[in-house]
């Protein structure tokens, strides 16, 4: 089974926000929701010593992915190319994949009642084009392909990056894929404990009663 994934370079990323544009424009993602959200982390340290990056952070591809095993209808699956998916059509709204998720990344649409997600662009990439956001990036810092693939540009940006400098999010146990390159020239590598959820109206509901 492949194992695809995005590998991110933090240290060429600028935060210009193209890869949330391009994923939004490419897949008619809602206003208010995200499959792929750019998030600032820093300034850490004392003036003039500061350091900060930029983190674009979208579904890891976890090889134990929580969502799919939480999932009571069988709509989070992961398909014959290891691919992490949702079938809108099993979906019955309950969200347990969203609280099982443990980087907020999967979004709900309330006009299809479904729960959505980042899919690799995988009606570009069977037709051998590249993820809308790598293909954006206009500082060419995101790569995609198969991490059991030597050729692919996935393998290729990780066997080039120094061991020191590669990087996943929390592992709760859940073997995040996705993997980012961060040198400590740029900044040293902070942990995101709580990342906003995907979709800002989840809980929309809630926030209105308050208010």
């Amino acid at each position: 089974m492949s194992r695809n994934c995005l590998i991110v370079d933090l240290d060429r990323c600028i935060g210009c926000h193209a890869c949330e544009v391009a994923c939004k424009n490419e897949n008619g993602v809602a206003l208010g929701e995200y499959w792929n959200r750019v998030i600032q982390v820093g300034p850490h340290g004392t003036f003039p010593d500061l350091e900060q990056y930029w983190l674009p952070v979208q579904c890891q591809q976890c090889e134990d992915a929580p969502c799919v095993h939480v999932c009571p209808t069988g709509a989070s699956y992961r398909d014959a190319d290891g691919k992490v998916l949702v079938d809108k059509e099993k979906c019955i709204g309950c969200k347990y994949c969203m609280m099982a998720c443990p980087y907020g990344v999967r979004s709900w649409n309330a006009a299809e009642k479904a729960v959505e997600k980042c899919t690799l662009c995988g009606q570009l990439t069977a037709a051998g084009e590249e993820p809308a956001c790598v293909a954006a990036c206009c500082a060419n810092a995101r790569f995609y392909g198969d991490l059991d693939d030597p050729n692919s540009d996935a393998s290729k940006a990780v066997a080039a990056a120094d061991a020191s400098s590669l990087h996943t999010l929390k592992d709760v146990g859940n073997k995040p894929l996705t993997k980012y390159i961060l040198s400590e020239k740029i900044s040293a590598w902070h942990d995101v404990d709580e990342i906003t959820p995907a979709s800002d109206a989840v809980d929309a509901a809630w926030f209105a009663k308050e208010a």
